[in-house]
Parts: structure tokens; sequence; C-alpha cells
């Protein structure tokens, strides 16, 4: 005979392994994908630099006032890129552990907004690659006095740049942001509309914090933001309907 808190504590266990199996296989996967990229871990960085570089005045370069930055920079870097390249993997791992608990309404919704957030992460640090880096880098270098040799320690470029790529990344999430709070039931398209003001106030003094001391980074930052807010508008007013026929439909 079986006591009953044994039986209460067996689905709680199984719950425990499952999220340990989760785990185990994320953090797996992004080894494997870390060491895959550590033999490259010096080209990534150069290929990094190359925004900075481009800008700089003929034999101008990075330079290393720490003894050991040489080695840990391009690790760090590695380990940051193995993490955006296993992003999907790790999401799935999450995905399959939560998926099960919830309705058919619920995954409906969750997968698209899930891609939906990964692509624009994606292309919120390319458009920061491709358009912000070397906008910001002329400019700072059009402004450096004469007689400046303007040479930057490769650590603080790093952190500059990752800084930047989280900052625009997840600025770029702006749509599936307010999506989600619609389908909370926080907001309504309607209140977003109605509160455009506030939302292109706030997000300018957001832009002004995250980004450098700079009026060009700020409004590369800023503008994007705000078309992005008129699209999450837009998905909002597209999802909110479906969602409520499917809850008609299914519990």
């Amino acid at each position: 005979m079986t006591d009953a808190g044994d039986d209460s504590e067996r689905p709680l266990i199984a719950h425990l392994l499952e999220l340990r199996t989760r785990l185990l296989r994320g953090v797996v996967g992004l080894v494997v994908v870390l060491l895959c990229l550590l033999p490259f871990a010096n080209k990534l960085y150069a290929l990094l630099a190359q925004p900075l570089l481009d800008k700089l005045p003929k034999g101008g370069q990075l330079i290393a006032t720490q003894v050991a930055s040489p080695f840990f920079a391009p690790m760090k870097l590695a380990f940051f890129v193995a993490l955006v390249v296993a992003m999907p993997w790790l999401l799935y791992q999450a995905w399959a552990f939560v998926a099960p608990g919830l309705y058919r309404r619920e995954k409906k919704l969750a997968l698209p907004l899930l891609s939906s957030a990964l692509l624009l992460f994606y292309s919120g640090c390319a458009f920061a690659y491709f358009l912000v880096l070397p906008t910001v880098f002329g400019f700072l270098a059009s402004v450096t006095p004469d007689g400046v040799a303007m040479m930057t320690d490769i650590s603080s470029y790093l952190d500059f740049v990752l800084v930047l790529f989280l900052a625009f990344g997840l600025a770029f999430e702006l749509p599936v942001a307010l999506v989600i709070l619609v389908l909370l039931g926080w907001v309504t398209p309607a209140q977003l509309r109605e509160g455009r003001g506030y939302a292109v106030v706030g997000i300018f003094v957001i832009a002004a914090i995250v980004t450098p001391p700079d009026v060009i980074s700020q409004l590369m930052l800023a503008i994007p933001m705000c078309l992005l807010y008129e699209a999450g508008i837009l998905a909002a007013l597209m999802v909110v309907p479906r969602a409520n026929a499917d809850g008609a439909r299914t519990d």
C-alpha cells in the first residue's frame, strides 16, 4: 500500500528530473557550440573590431592595457557568440519543459511569439553591427581633437559593443512585449495608441540612457523603437481577435 504523501511527491520529482534533463541538454548544447567557436575566437574578435578599425586614422589600432586581455577578450566574445548561436536550442529546451502544461490556444500563440522574439533579437544585433557601429565610430573619429590618438583597449571595446548589441537586441523585442501585454489583458491596442506620445518620450529617454552620449546613436535606437512600437500595435490588433476566437472554441 502506497503512502498518499509519496503519490503527491512523484509529480514534483518527475518535474524536477525533467527540469534537470532540459538544463543539462541546454548546457551541453551551449558547450558544444562554444568548443566549436574557440579555435576561431581571434578571428571573431577581428571581425567585431572591423567597424572601429575602418574609421580609425591610418595606422590606428586597438591596444591591450592588461596582460591577460589578449586572451580573455576573445574568449568572452566566443562565449557571447556561442550563447547567441545556441539560443534556439536553449529556447527549445525551455519550450519542451513548459509546453506540456499549456493549453492548445497558448501553444499556438507561444510558438510564433518565441520565433518572432528570436528573429527580432538577431535583427537588432545585425542592425547594431552593420549600421550603428560604423556610424558611431565615424562620428567619434571625426570629433577627436587634433593631436589625440584614438586607440581603444580591446576589453573596453568589447564591453562597449556587447552593451550596444544587447541594447538593440532587446529594444527590437518591443513588438513582442506589447503583444504579450495585450494578451495578458494589461493594456489594449486602443490604450497603446492613446499613450503613443508618452511612449515616444519614454523611448527617447531609454535611448539616451543605454546608448553612447551622442545624438546619432540615440536617434538610431529611438527611431527604430518608435517604428517597432507602431508594429507592435498592429500585431496586437491582429492577434487579439484571433486569441478571443480560439478561446471561445478551446479551453
